[in-house]
C-alpha cells in the first residue's frame, strides 16, 4: 500500500531512531521526504540510500530562520509541503532537583519551542498545498508521570496540549493535527546505555506486550496519521506504548504478566 503517493513531508530528527523508521515507512508509502537533522553523517548517508524520492537538510529545530530554510528546502527539492513530523526531540534521566538552568532550557527548547516554530512555520506551506498533516511526537510520559525524566515529561504534556489547541485552529484551514504518543521505544536516545535488546526488554515485562517498541511501530502510526486514511482523525492522541498506559497489574491474581527468567 502507498498511502503517501505524491505527498511531501518533512520530518525532524530523522537521521536516526524513531525519525529514521518514519522515513522509512513514509519513502515505502510512495512519500518523497526531506530529513532534517542536526547529525549531518547519518542523515546524508540514509538519505543517499534511499534514493531520489529522500533528501537531507541540516536543521536545528530550535532556530526560527532554520525552520524557515528547511520549509523552503522542502519546497525547492520536491515541489511543496503536505506533511509535517515533529519528531525531534531530547530526554534527560535526571533526579528533578539536579536539572540544571542549561538542562532545562535545552529540554523545553527542542521538544516544545522546536514544535512550536515548526508548526508556525509549516502553516503557510500547508495551506498553499490545499491543506495538510501535522504530527507531533508526544510520549507515554505525555499522558502519565514517571520518576527521573520530570521536565522532559512537562515538555511532552505541552506538546500533547498544544496539538489538541491546533487541532482546532488549523481545522478549519484543512491542517490536521494529531500526536503520537510512544512507549519505550528501543532507538539510542532510550537506550543510552546500549543494553542489548534482550535485556532491554526485561525491563517491559510488567506491561502487556513484555517487549519494548521498535521505530517500526511508531512509523505505522505515523504513515496513518499522515495520509488520507486518518482524514477525520483531528486531536487525535495515538497511544504506541505496549500497554504502558493502560493500567496496572494485581500481583499474585489471574492474569499477572511472566516474570522474565
Amino acid at each position: 500500500m502507498r498511502r503517501l503517493e505524491n505527498k511531501v513531508a518533512l520530518v525532524t530528527g530523522g537521521a536516526r531512531g524513531i525519525g529514521e523508521g518514519i522515513v522509512r515507512r513514509f519513502i515505502a508509502e510512495g512519500a518523497k521526504v526531506l530529513i532534517t537533522d542536526i547529525l549531518d553523517d547519518l542523515g546524508e548517508a540514509l538519505a543517499a540510500e534511499l534514493g531520489d524520492n529522500c533528501a537531507y537538510f541540516h536543521h536545528d529545530v530550535r532556530s526560527r530562520s532554520e525552520w524557515d530554510a528547511a520549509i523552503q528546502a522542502a519546497e525547492k527539492q520536491f515541489g511543496g509541503l503536505n506533511i509535517l513530523v515533529n519528531n525531534a526531540g531530547t530526554i534527560l534521566f535526571r533526579a528533578f532537583e539536579d536539572h540544571q538552568d542549561a538542562d532545562i532550557d535545552r529540554l523545553l527548547d527542542v521538544n516544545l519551542r522546536g514544535v512550536i516554530l515548526g508548526c508556525q512555520a509549516a502553516i503557510p506551506a500547508l495551506e498553499k498545498a490545499g491543506g495538510g498533516s501535522i504530527v507531533n511526537m508526544s510520549s507515554a510520559d505525555g499522558i502519565a508521570g514517571a520518576n527521573a525524566v520530570t521536565v522532559y515529561c512537562a515538555t511532552k504534556f505541552a506538546v500533547r496540549g498544544l496539538t489538541k489547541a491546533l487541532a482546532l485552529e488549523l481545522g478549519p484551514r484543512k491542517i490536521r493535527v494529531n500526536s503520537i504518543h510512544p512507549g519505550g521505544i528501543y532507538t539510542p536516545l532510550a537506550n543510552p546505555m546500549q543494553t542489548e535488546r534482550e535485556e532491554y526488554d526485561k525491563g517491559f515485562w510488567i506491561y502487556p506486550a513484555q517487549r519494548a517498541g521498535d521505530p517500526a511501530d511508531i512509523a505505522a502510526a505515523a504513515a496513518y496519521l499522515a495520509s488520507d486514511d486518518a482524514a477525520y482523525c483531528m486531536g487525535t492522541e495515538l497511544s504506541v506504548d505496549g500497554g504502558l498506559n493502560a493500567g496496572h497489574y494485581y500481583m499474585g491474581l489471574p492474569g499477572e504478566p511472566p516474570k522474565p527468567a
